[in-house]
């Protein structure tokens, strides 16, 4: 799940578990599994309130050391994700279930795709993940307890650089064609209303900044349009930014908001924010898109 994180996610970046159905009134540990992707997918958070465990002390954790503990902590990240997508894909490309009386364990790949609005179409974000976790059948029905989820073959969860994939899709009619994501790596200075700070990212746009020891991940971009989630584990707060990069590539200008502060992790994106100029200090002579 992610997300967020970023999100995600996102960071969240948000549980991803890919698609499938119920197929008997008594599924095993496997349609289970495949029931939550496909309520995942489907933005269904009642099917998975119903396949996941309400215990209050069961742990779980997502990408970018996101931690849950118990279910409503859990549905309230969820459903700003699936408010803040315009569609979920989640294809399952391996899965493997060990079953032992009462109790089953999994081990999972698969890739979570985004599709994000833009103003101009959507853009599409693909993070190829692996899961593993815990079910139990409590009263003949199996559900889901706790959960650990990361990226394939990244050694930091956030760090998705060589993992995450930006490509625009179905730009608006009569409008040219969006192009994929220019180089976003270097120093960049970022000014907000009271204070700044630097940001270090790579490539695809992800880095620490030195602020309350924080840290930017991209999720999407295109024509020009940059959107990310933030996380500062120096104060515990963490959302979700946009901004719009300059022609030549070397600014940026726009927004910033709150999705979660401290245990306050319900905060509706978009709603409490500010805004702010980031401005790359070793300038690219190469025009962004």
């Amino acid at each position: 799940m992610r997300l967020v994180s970023l999100g995600t996610w996102l960071l969240a970046l948000p549980l991803t578990l890919g698609a499938g159905c119920l197929t008997t009134s008594s599924p095993g540990p496997e349609e289970v599994l495949r029931a939550l992707v496909q309520a995942n997918a489907e933005k269904d958070l009642a099917t998975l309130s119903n396949l996941i465990a309400h215990d209050g002390d069961i742990i779980s954790y997502t990408i970018g050391g996101r931690k849950y503990v118990g279910w409503n902590e859990l549905a309230r990240d969820l459903q700003n994700e699936f408010v803040s997508v315009a569609r979920l894909e989640i294809p399952i490309t391996h899965l493997k279930v060990w079953t032992r009386g009462d109790t089953a364990w999994f081990a999972m790949e698969l890739d979570y795709i985004r599709y994000v609005e833009t103003g101009n179409g959507q853009s599409r974000t693909a993070l190829p993940l692996r899961e593993t976790g815990v079910l139990e059948r409590r009263n003949g029905k199996w559900l889901l307890l706790g959960w650990h989820e990361s990226s394939r073959g990244a050694s930091d969860g956030m760090a998705l650089a060589d993992h995450v994939r930006i490509v625009p899709v179905q730009a608006s009619v009569g409008s040219a064609p969006a192009s994929e994501a220019p180089d976003l790596s270097g120093e960049w200075e970022i000014q907000e209303e009271d204070k700044s700070y630097r940001a270090m990212l790579d490539r695809a746009g992800n880095g620490p900044y030195t602020h309350q020891n924080g840290r930017i991940a991209t999720t999407s971009f295109a024509d020009r349009t940059w959107q990310g989630t933030w996380q500062q584990t120096g104060n515990d707060r963490e959302g979700g930014f946009e901004v719009l990069l300059s022609e030549d590539g070397n600014q940026a200008k726009g927004v910033w908001w709150y999705t979660r502060v401290g245990d306050k992790n319900n905060i509706p994106p978009r709603q409490w924010g500010g805004s702010y100029v980031w401005k790359r200090l070793n300038a690219h002579s190469r025009q962004a898109p």
